[in-house]
């Protein structure tokens, strides 16, 4: 649906300059926006690349002189990439569920749904299940036995939410993400050799072999408001207590979390990250792509941890962490240069001792 340029400004608390009655359809990036497009060009950087498409309007940066870029329009908020928030929301087409409840959905007549929900093609809402107002259940998705879904909660299709979970209002859950399967926890009947490398930290030798016997989940999961889980994300039951997410945190594709994790409130979790059992992360902490961390430890608030760090023990409240084991970012960045400063350093040292020891001297 094509909005002005006013409206657009209006929604975001923007300033409009120029013909503010000009209507957009989509937004484009500015070499291959059209006439009907908003250009993003929000840095000098991007608005090079106006000349090359043909869009009349844009979205700029404060100041900007947008009459010499050839535009008819121009939208210059303050902080423009938060100004997307709001212009994307504006612009989302969705994805065309439907309201109502499918023919084919399968919905257990002990289930309680509340008012204006959508649930789609062959989906599944099992006895005792709590709908909230204005959820969304897409196609193929699982609602398991005592489940509570929030109100407004936006599930997208291949979902599947084990029993008694419980998913706060606002929530978004990305396509084929698992929640409430199983923890992954087994004992064996005597200390095992795990139990015993830990301690040690060494080999183990010649041990005897035994089963793995199952520990049952008898806890579920519990997603506060606002949380978003991304594509292919697992999120296991906890032994006996809840696994947890808190209010606002987000989490990116293929990001796995263990049994009894905790995780606070207004954190990123990206891509790939491995979250083991019992670990506590507290709120507002960032993991870049392919963090690891181990169990039983606690991450602090604030922390923010860069791509690919192991956290293998406790880190401090406000940490910068990088590398594995992680380390503060500063120290590693120190490390990896100094790395990368060895060879020179051993054929200088190795030019030292030609020019020390005569030939035949004893090293």
């Amino acid at each position: 649906m094509p909005h002005s340029i006013a409206e657009i400004a209006d929604a975001i608390g923007a300033q409009a300059v120029g013909d503010t009655t000009l209507t957009i359809a989509r937004a484009a990036e500015p070499a291959t926006a059209g006439p009907d497009d908003l250009a993003l060009a929000m840095s000098p950087k991007y608005a090079e690349s106006l000349p090359e498409g043909a869009a009349r309007a844009a979205m700029l940066w404060p100041d900007a002189d947008w009459q010499a870029m050839g535009l008819k329009a121009a939208i210059l908020p303050n902080r423009p990439r938060f100004a997307m928030s709001g212009m994307t929301r504006m612009l989302d087409a969705g994805q065309g569920f439907q309201p109502g409840i499918h023919p084919s959905a399968v919905v257990d007549p002990a289930a309680k749904l509340g008012r204006d929900i959508s649930v789609g093609p062959l989906a599944v809402i099992s006895a005792g299940a709590v709908i909230g107002d204005n959820a969304v259940i897409g196609p193929h998705c699982f609602i398991g036995v005592d489940v509570t879904l929030g109100a407004d909660a936006y599930l997208r299709e291949h979902v599947s939410i084990g029993a008694r979970v419980t998913i706060g209002d606002r929530v978004i859950i990305q396509s084929g993400a698992r929640i409430g399967g199983d923890g992954f926890s087994f004992v064996t009947a005597e200390p095992s050799t795990v139990e015993s490398a830990r301690k040690t930290l060494g080999d183990q030798g010649e041990a005897k072999a035994q089963p793995w016997i199952r520990i049952h989940s008898l806890g579920s999961v519990t997603l506060g408001d606002d949380v978003e889980i991304g594509m292919g994300c697992t999120i296991d039951c906890g032994t006996i207590r809840d696994t947890k997410i808190g209010n606002n945190t987000k989490l990116d594709n293929q990001v796995h979390m263990g049994h009894n994790v905790t995780i606070g409130e207004n954190c990123l979790i990206c891509g790939q990250v491995g979250i083991a059992g019992s670990a506590v992360i507290g709120n507002n902490v960032v993991m870049a792509g392919q963090c690891g961390v181990n169990d039983n430890i606690f991450v602090g608030d604030g922390v923010i941890a860069g791509g690919g760090t192991k956290l293998m023990s406790n880190v401090p409240a406000g940490r910068t962490m990088l590398g594995y084991p992680a380390t503060q970012m500063d120290k590693q960045v120190d490390m990896y240069k100094a790395i990368r400063r060895l060879p020179r350093l051993l054929r200088d040292v190795a030019d030292l001792r030609k020019a020390v020891f005569k030939p035949g001297d004893d090293d």
